[in-house]
């Protein structure tokens, strides 16, 4: 049998009292060696766990397996001065140096960045380590002459871990 919801008194006492959502547009990115005010949007960190079957007789239970951290999608803007793309260049040179075709350390290569969600006056209210990262795809966007609207760089970034501090 279906179960009313009794309300005693206001209906405003199952809300909380003091509620402010975090909104998707306050935010910092921070990577070394490129400008925080760059960003345009970021995800936020994804985990996937593998499904695991145990099979007995004519039944199946599932287990979590294994969890994998998905990559995230960064896109910044490139404007003249501070150049994005001379920023962005320079974290990938210490991956792949374009001119000799060498490689670079990982230790010089993977960088820690930091992902801060503030409240309305600029509290950080959530902070997360993303441990190990570097740049696993990036793409200088398109140019097109019927459009004003600024040239952007897409990056994927892949991460050994992300702890969310608080």
């Amino acid at each position: 049998m279906a179960e009313t919801l009794q309300i005693t008194g206001d209906a405003s006492s199952m809300l909380a009292n003091k509620f402010e959502p975090k909104r998707k547009f306050r935010w910092i990115l921070e990577i070394d060696g490129i400008d925080a005010f760059l960003c345009k949007t970021a995800s936020r960190p994804q985990l996937t766990f593998d499904e695991v079957k145990i099979q007995w007789l004519n039944v199946e239970r599932k287990l979590p397996g294994r969890g994998v951290w998905g990559d995230l999608n960064v896109t910044l803007y490139d404007p003249i001065a501070p150049s994005g793309a001379q920023q962005v260049m320079e974290w990938i040179r210490l991956n792949l140096e374009t001119v000799t075709g060498r490689s670079g350390y990982l230790d010089f290569l993977k960088r820690d960045l930091r992902l801060k969600l503030l409240d309305p006056v600029g509290i950080v209210v959530e902070y997360w380590d993303i441990k190990g990262a570097f740049c696993k795809d990036i793409n200088f966007g398109d140019l097109d002459y019927s459009s004003s609207d600024p040239v952007e760089i897409a990056l994927v970034i892949a991460a050994d871990n992300f702890v969310l501090q608080y």
